[in-house]
């Protein structure tokens, strides 16, 4: 019997949508007003879920406040009020899309949740923008 516990989350962070090695109108032509050469920024909302077996003992597939403390640390204490372009270093050499913030967080948190568990992380980059990764 698999039970999913989820944690909502958010922060706040910039961001510049382009690559290095494009022109400007290039860019432009494809990231529009998310390649403003000053930044951008977005309040995101993130949701973490963790799917497994219910742990007999103590009645939790994982203890809520273990992943509560793992999203502050691994997420909040490092993205938020942040610019992910110049303070984030997993994004000094890739594009902070939705697309690859996801799978930044979705690799952080990972690392910190035992492999029996099934991982899901949603990040709402507006009300109605989101992304989903589960590590497939």
């Amino acid at each position: 019997m698999k039970v999913t516990i989820s944690r909502k989350a958010h922060f706040n962070a910039a961001h510049r949508l382009y690559r290095k090695d494009w022109t400007f109108e290039q860019n432009d032509a494809i990231f529009g007003k998310c390649n403003n050469p000053n930044f951008h920024g977005h309040n995101y909302e993130l949701i973490v879920s963790v799917t497994g077996e219910i742990d007999p003992e103590t009645g939790y597939v994982m203890d809520v406040k273990f992943l509560s403390d793992i999203i502050k640390e691994d997420v909040e204490n490092q993205f938020d009020h942040k610019n992910l372009n110049l303070d984030v270093p997993e994004f000094q050499d890739l594009n902070p899309t939705a697309e690859n913030i996801v799978v930044v967080i979705w690799n952080k948190i990972r690392k910190r949740i035992k492999s029996e568990f099934e991982l899901e992380v949603v990040l709402y980059e507006t009300p109605r923008n989101f992304v989903t990764y589960r590590g497939e």
